[in-house]
């Protein structure tokens, strides 16, 4: 029956003298032959005829996780040993220095460095810095001797703060390159101090400011923070842009392990976000840039009540305490003000005392100190530290203090907490010599004064770490163990994904790449949604070790092509970390890999031929372990390893083994493609490129016309790299036919292809793949069927383009889907186009053991009046429709920001200690308050006096 209606079909093709009979033609004679064979095909050789020489071995997924974990834990480890030794330099340098207000010390400033002077002699601070490029560095020009000092352009080069700190850290050059040398798989190493330099190692020329913020988060344990900020009419002008720039400093110093809220006062209390009043959110990047926006737009007025604003702030707080959510370790209010007049011992005595768990750090704004001595004993009498904040230069160092504060704890007990810090994007610009755009996560750990002078007081020298790029982290799980379909992911002990394949952090800006706005916060739950229990999720999220199920729908090729799997998940945590690693195997296919024995002779002697190619993504042989292998590619390294030209090169001899049977068992291709080529019935017209690919990352091709006659220029385009950060993937075309039926034949086309023009499109006829459409920007999807007759009057449309207008700035936001699976079940359909005085009858069949669609179309009945606005041409051939419909408004984007999932809390937490040395609060604390507020009326009075 089915074949009876192909037939029919194909004959109203023939009979209207439509376009493509050729290929029509094949494709039902092939149709034919396999009914007649009752769809049999020619057996390969059973198993048992092959034994002697190959044999099969059982994916074990429970394995696999736990020996990939052992293995990152091995490498974190290294780094972790890495900057113990450089807090263990740094401490014992300052032990042996003595501050010197008159020291004078030439060093390397990397603004300046190869500098020359309008005479050709070396500026100061610049001198002659030998700098060669280096592949393991982004290709960028270092030096591997010698570590660089960068200072912000906002402090002066030679303060004597700085040039001690200089000096004493100059220690840690020796540590750099002996730790680089044991382990040449670091990146860079830095010391930073809170005077605000930077001692980056290898030394390079640096023309844009690194963001050390993001280290110092290793300098406390985590915070709950309410910043307070006076919004009254005194603080028009610059101080309220002081103001604002202290706020934005504070929530620089905060991670994702930290909780904050922002409450600005006027004579009434203001939540900057009213959606979080009465609780803290995460500190995460989209928390904080979201706090940044909201700061950005605070206007002054009306006469400012603190009193109100730091009852409210100690209400949260306890709140946090009572309903054990938070950090629950330090908590904190920062109040930003131009002074304070009221009498609010009352809220301290009632909220606060004696306990003072609630430190109180003060910031005075503007040049006027009238009521210094009212800010100061608040923090004074409330175990935090106050500072006077004239300029916008003074805000780094004066924010920066009160980390010296809730370091003392930690200082006092000498505990060297190791902190890892939350993904962040490494884009900054070298010179002009390249920009580095990938994830990466930093090891940091702080470093503490040990002279006996400084231990009550808690000094903070600053933080030493080095950086780890996660792409580096997950070729330790190797997509050849994991086949087609499986992928190993990373989150953190918040839920947040460090890396997964299907994470896209980027988007484009004209022709550059840049970070989405939350790319670091993505939750896993948004990622692998089908996990609606968030099963998977907390399993991870609590450190366990186990397995489970689920059935999914997935997508391909930038979310273009939607595949159902039933998935395994296997995951456990990484120790001495906060990260947990979790594998995904899909059952059925992948489960079993054939392995054989194959002399090396004979698989270097097929490896080298010219139409074989290896996965340079893919880590065959460990090429960044030494300098002398940088330039060479994956095939090259493998070459040079199996030849001896290269023995002490550290090549995956698992994957090796498998690459040689591979290419030796695919060897005959050629000759059988090429025999095809001499025929000359053999090739039919418009056939370019033949190929095979295999688990091994293993691609042979054969070229059936030269390169002046080739359509695809290319064979893998870009588009086949999914995105930077899916890591040894397979090309589109394998993933895709690994899940289709067997027997059937599969036809690819690109998306590029698919905008426009199709190869052999013609206005009446076009033979097109099932291809579902599917794009998502932000996080979450969710796919849903149709059934044909809804998809046939769907297919009368056209194919819409979506048009981003100029200008516009892309929001984290959640998004659904609707993406059109064709129905098996249904074979044919037809129906009419309305096109004003005329319809246009179309007919849809499906083309047998294949994914095609052959669609023919009345071409006299021009549609492209009423359809004007649909960018293809007159052909109306539509492949799908996508229906967006957005869920990004204000109720849902609030309960997403401040949703408390399950997440697992650092170990450690350093509040307080009792040789805490409190007097230290940056004021005098001496002065008892009801002078103050005795003095303050005195003045207020006078001064209304004088007025009136």
């Amino acid at each position: 029956m089915v074949y009876y209606k192909l037939s029919k079909f194909y004959q109203f093709v023939v009979k209207n003298n439509y376009f493509c009979p050729k290929i029509t033609e094949k494709l039902v004679s092939n149709y034919k032959l396999n009914e007649a064979n009752n769809h049999k095909y020619v057996d390969v050789k059973k198993y048992k005829d092959v034994e002697p020489i190959v044999k099969i071995e059982k994916v074990d997924g429970m394995e696999l996780v736990k020996k990939f974990a052992k293995d990152m834990e091995n490498m974190l480890g290294r780094k972790m040993d890495s900057v113990k030794k450089m807090a263990e330099t740094a401490e014992d340098a300052d032990l042996y220095h003595e501050y010197n207000a008159t020291l004078k010390f030439d060093y390397y400033n990397a603004m300046l460095i190869n500098t020359l002077d309008e005479d050709g002699n070396y500026v100061e601070l610049g001198g002659e810095f030998p700098l060669d490029k280096n592949e393991h560095f982004n290709r960028l020009s270092v030096n591997i001797q010698q570590s660089v000092i960068q200072v912000p352009t906002s402090v002066y080069n030679k303060d004597p703060d700085i040039l001690n700190g200089v000096y004493m850290s100059e220690a840690l050059n020796e540590v750099f390159v002996s730790n680089y040398e044991k382990d040449p798989t670091l990146t860079w190493q830095y010391f930073g101090s809170p005077t605000g330099f930077l001692r980056l190692y290898p030394g390079t020329v640096n023309l844009v400011q690194l963001p050390f913020v993001r280290y110092i988060q290793a300098a406390t344990s985590p915070k709950d923070i309410i910043i307070v900020v006076d919004a009254s009419g005194s603080m028009k002008g610059l101080r309220m842009t002081i103001a604002k720039h202290t706020i934005n400093t504070i929530l620089n110093t905060l991670g994702e392990n930290d909780f904050v809220n922002v409450i600005a006062y006027t004579d009434y209390v203001q939540y900057l976000d009213p959606c979080f009043k009465g609780t803290l959110v995460q500190a995460n990047q989209e928390n904080r840039e979201h706090f940044k926006l909201l700061v950005g737009g605070l206007h002054v007025k009306g006469e400012g009540k603190v009193k109100k604003a730091v009852k409210e702030a100690f209400h949260v707080l306890n709140e946090v305490r009572e309903h054990v959510y938070g950090s629950l370790c330090n908590q904190a209010i920062m109040l930003i003000t131009d002074g304070a007049m009221e009498d609010f011992q009352q809220v301290f005595e009632e909220f606060n005392w004696p306990e003072r768990r609630v430190r109180v750090f003060t910031y005075l704004i503007g040049r006027e100190v009238t009521f210094a001595e009212n800010v100061k004993w608040i923090a004074c009498n409330n175990k935090g530290y106050y500072a006077h904040i004239s300029t916008l230069a003074d805000v780094q160092q004066n924010v920066m203090e009160y980390l010296h504060v809730l370091s003392r704890p930690m200082v006092i007990s000498h505990s060297h907490d190791i902190i890892w810090t939350e993904a962040y994007m490494d884009t900054v610009l070298f010179s002009t010599q390249a920009q580095s755009l990938q994830l990466m996560s930093s090891v940091a750990m702080p470093v503490f004064s040990k002279k006996e002078k400084n231990l009550s007081h808690g000094v903070l020298l600053g933080v030493v770490g080095t950086d780890v790029p996660l792409k580096a982290l997950m070729r330790l799980a190797p997509q050849f163990k994991l086949g087609v379909h499986g992928y190993a992911f990373l989150n953190t002990n918040n839920g947040y994904i460090l890396s997964h394949p299907d994470l896209r952090p980027l988007y484009k800006e004209g022709k550059k790449l840049k970070p989405k706005p939350n790319y670091n916060s993505v939750d896993l739950s948004e990622i692998e949604w089908q996990d609606t229990d968030d099963a998977l999720r907390t399993a991870m999220v609590k450190g366990t070790t186990g397995t489970l199920s689920l059935d999914v729908r997935t997508t391909l090729d930038k979310g273009r092509r939607v595949m159902f799997l039933k998935n395994d998940y296997f995951y456990t945590t990484i120790n001495e970390t906060p990260f947990s690693l979790g594998i995904m195997l899909p059952q059925g296919h992948g489960k079993f890999i054939f392995t054989g024995n194959i002399s090396v002779e004979e698989g270097l002697h097929d490896l080298t031929a010219s139409d074989v190619m290896i996965a340079n993504e893919w880590t065959y042989c460990e090429t960044d372990s030494d300098p002398n292998y940088h330039e060479l590619t994956q095939l090259q390294a493998v070459a040079h390893y199996l030849t001896g030209k290269e023995p002490d090169l550290r090549c995956d001899e698992v994957l090796l083994k498998q690459t040689l049977f591979d290419v030796v068992v695919t060897a005959p291709m050629e000759a059988y493609w090429t025999a095809i080529l001499l025929n000359a019935s053999g090739i039919d017209d418009g056939i370019e490129t033949a190929f095979i690919g295999t688990r091994s990352g293993l691609l042979r091709t054969f070229r059936y016309v030269g390169a002046e006659k080739r359509v695809a220029k290319r064979f893998l385009t870009p588009s086949d790299k999914e995105n930077l950060f899916t890591l040894n993937h397979f090309p589109v075309w394998y993933r895709h036919a690994v899940e289709n039926p067997a027997g059937n034949f599969l036809y690819y086309a690109p998306q590029e292809d698919m905008q426009g023009s199709l190869p052999c499109l013609e206005p009446s006829i076009s033979f097109c793949p099932l291809v579902p459409s599917l794009v998502s920007m932000c996080g979450r999807v969710f796919l849903g069927e149709i059934d044909g007759s809804v998809m046939s009057q769907l297919l009368q449309m056209g194919m819409f383009k979506s048009k981003k207008t100029k200008g516009d700035i892309l929001q984290p936001c959640d998004t659904e889907y609707f993406s059109f699976i064709y129905q098996p079940s249904v074979k044919e359909t037809n129906s009419f186009i309305e096109c004003g005085r005329c319809q246009k009858a179309f007919v849809i069949q499906h083309i047998p053991e294949s994914n095609l669609l052959l669609i023919v179309v009345q071409a006299d009945c021009d549609c492209s009046r009423q359809y004007s606005s649909i960018t293809m041409e007159p052909r109306e051939m539509v492949l799908v429709f996508i229906l967006n419909l957005s869920l990004h408004n204000a109720s849902v984007k609030c309960e997403r920001m401040k949703s408390q999932k399950i997440r697992r809390r650092p170990k450690s937490c350093h509040a307080y200690h009792p040789q805490e040395n409190a007097k230290d609060c940056g004021g005098a604390a001496e002065m008892q308050l009801s002078t103050i507020v005795f003095l303050t009326s005195l003045f207020v009075s006078s001064a209304t006096d004088t007025a009136t």
